[in-house]
């Protein structure tokens, strides 16, 4: 599936942006099903969460912990006023859903598995493909959050590191709009973080010092059209800058670990016997 260069980029970089990878069928589908999804959400009577990468531990609920094997919402920071009420519509306020679309709605499951994708994340070294997470990311206009420098190996710990993340864009993705950003070739680097939960209590620990980069040291952003698959290495430093446009930036990801390789006992999202992880065929 990946060309020569596309693997050298992807060996040399840490990812890889792979143009018109989905159908704007398979886009306006999906964009439906999700805001099917929002609209029957009742925060009343199934729990809600404000998500932010910023004070993240302290933050977290049992409504977080609980939905590795669910289809969950969760709300932007800015969404409420200082009374707690939302102050736009639930549509426009929603941060995300997770994390296990791709495996319990028939919409997310097509669009989340096939040939091609099974093609590529062998190509990138994955030899038994396993998708533990989904997320569909709203970045919603004017209030959509900042997304943090992090490294997804610090969530989805394997001996040896293995996480992959598969991240679709939905619409176009600018620097206006809160596009990513990334550091070609922070992948060499070292872990910086590991964010670990034991029972119910998460933690999130410093074990390196390196310093993250920024737009002057070495950052670059990713400015894609939707349809766009970009491929990243589970060390890649990357982040996302507030949306305060009136453009929102729909995403897609999945976070993908060899099966080969040993899942961390001591990552936050753990599935049952009765919710295996699947691969991508």
């Amino acid at each position: 599936m990946l060309t020569p260069d596309q693997l050298i980029q992807y060996q040399r970089d840490g990812y890889v942006v792979l143009p018109h990878f989905k159908t704007p069928h398979a886009i306006a589908r999906l964009r439906e099903r999700a805001q099917a999804i929002v609209d029957a959400y009742d925060p009343e009577h199934e729990g809600q969460m404000v998500f932010t990468t910023n004070e993240q531990t302290r933050r977290l609920n049992q409504y977080f912990l609980d939905s590795a094997d669910k289809v969950r919402c969760f709300f932007e920071e800015e969404a409420f006023d200082s009374q707690g009420r939302l102050k736009q519509a639930k549509a426009l306020s929603i941060n995300k859903i997770g994390h296990a679309m791709h495996d319990l709605d028939p919409v997310f499951v097509e669009f989340s598995h096939g040939p091609e994708l099974a093609a590529v994340a062998k190509d990138v070294g994955l030899q038994q493909a396993q998708i533990w997470q989904s997320m569909y990311i709203f970045k919603q206009p004017g209030i959509g959050g900042e997304v943090d420098w992090h490294q997804d190996a610090t969530f989805f710990d394997t001996t040896p590191q293995s996480v992959t993340t598969f991240w679709f864009a939905l619409e176009d993705a600018t620097l206006h709009n809160g596009c990513l950003w990334v550091q070609p070739g922070g992948h060499h680097g070292p872990l910086r973080e590991r964010f670990e939960r034991f029972g119910d209590k998460v933690s999130k620990r410093r074990i390196d010092d390196t310093p993250w980069p920024s737009a002057t040291t070495g950052a670059v952003p990713l400015e894609v059209q939707a349809g766009t698959l970009v491929v990243f290495h589970g060390f890649l430093p990357h982040y996302s800058a507030p949306n305060r446009s009136m453009q929102s930036r729909h995403a897609y990801t999945l976070h993908v670990t060899d099966g080969a390789c040993s899942y961390n006992a001591t990552n936050w999202l753990q599935r049952g016997a009765d919710m295996p992880v699947s691969g991508f065929v």
